[in-house]
Order: structure tokens, then sequence, then C-alpha cells
């Protein structure tokens, strides 16, 4: 009878880019809606300027997971190209560093010796990636995926305030903006949990402080300044 476990380390990658493009979508965008809306602007400069934010937040999250993400990608094929190098120039010397590692997880010199060989002879880089660097096909760096996520992600939780806006009444835009907006918050911190396996409550409950802390700025700061122009 077969055992199937349900893991969630392979969304990881993606997962992190999703949730951290919709969230600054929606209080990126919700927050300068917020704030514009406090000098008492009108709905049509509103509207454009949520539309600006979604246009230059998806691009900037696109350009910004793309060159960190290919960072960290760059950074994975030094250490494996200086592992191979390694393995090629001194091969009983990785060995034993192998092994090593084995010994400090519990296992005896003998078996741990043993395991080595036995994974050293089936891929040695493989093993010497997973136990020496950390590194794992389900975490691997994915510059083009991330980039993909994050701007999609972010132009979906943009389009929420921004609809907000186009749908309310400008005098109750400032409370419904707030509570729509801490509302897909809350929601997206299911989500992501549902996702990834963890609590949603716990999820929801933090986004949603941190949005309505950020909102709350956003619109003190609008209102300060509406004074002072005006």
């Amino acid at each position: 009878m077969s055992h199937h476990e349900r893991h969630y380390l392979d969304r990881v990658g993606w997962l992190r880019a999703a949730v951290l493009g919709a969230n600054d979508g929606i209080l990126s965008t919700a927050s300068l809606l917020m704030g514009i809306a406090a000098t008492q602007a009108g709905t049509r400069e509103l509207l454009v300027a949520g539309v600006a934010a979604l246009t230059a937040g998806a691009l900037s999250m696109a350009t910004g997971e793309y060159v960190s993400v290919s960072s960290q990608a760059d950074t994975e094929a030094a250490d494996l190209a200086r592992e191979r190098q390694e393995l090629a120039e001194d091969p009983e010397h990785e060995l034993q560093e192998l092994a090593g590692i084995y010994r400090l997880r519990g296992l005896t010199p003998e078996l741990a010796l043993e395991v080595a060989q036995q994974l050293t002879a089936h891929d040695a880089l493989g093993a010497h990636a997973r136990d020496e660097l950390g590194l794992s096909e389900e975490a691997a760096a994915k510059p083009i995926q991330a980039a993909l996520v994050s701007a999609a992600s972010f132009a979906v939780g943009a389009a929420w305030p921004l609809a907000l806006t186009f749908l309310s009444p400008l005098p109750q835009l400032p409370l419904l903006l707030s509570l729509g907006s801490l509302a897909g918050l809350a929601l997206l911190g299911v989500g992501s949990a549902k996702l990834g396996g963890s609590s949603m409550w716990k999820a929801a409950l933090r986004v949603s402080l941190w949005g309505a802390l950020a909102m709350g700025a956003s619109a003190l700061v609008g209102r300060l300044f509406g004074v002072m122009v005006a």
C-alpha cells in the first residue's frame, strides 16, 4: 500500500513572489489612493493615479524580482561550479567532507562513509549541492518565473482598490476603500496560508494589521499635505 505525503516546499518560489506581488499591489495602490483622496481629489484624478500605480508597480515588481532572483541564481551557479571543480581536483577530500556532514547528523563513522560513497557514486555533485550547500530543485532560483508571477499578482492586487475607487461614491470612498482593501488583504492572507499549509488566521491578521497601519499613515500624510497646499 503506497503512502503519499503532501508537502508545500515545491511552491515556495512562485508562492513567495505571488504573495509579495499581490500584497504590494493591494497595499501600495490603496495607500496611494487613500493619500490622494485625503486631498479632496476627484474620482477621475484618483483613477488616473491608480492606473499609473498599477502599471508602474507591476513593471517595477517584475524588474526587481528578476534582478534579485537572478543574483541568487548566479550565486547558486557559482557555488555549483566551484563544487564541481573541487570534485574533479580532490575527490577524496570531498568524499570525507560529505561523510563528515553525515557524522554530524548522527550516523556512525562507518555508516557515514558508506552513505557518502554510495551517494558519490550515484551523483556526487547532487549530493554536495543538497547536503553541503543546501540547494534543492524545489527551492532553486527561477528568475523568469518570479518576474512573471510578481508582475501578474501585483496587477491583480492593484486592480482591487482601483475597482473599489471606481464603484464607490466619492463621499464614502475613504471608508469603503479602506475596508474593502483590508478585506482583500485578509483574503490574500487566508489564500496564501492555505496554499502554503500554514495558519490562515495568523496570516490574515498579519497582513490586515500592517495594511491598516500603512493606509492610515498614507491618509494622514495626504490630509496634512492637502491642508498645507490649500
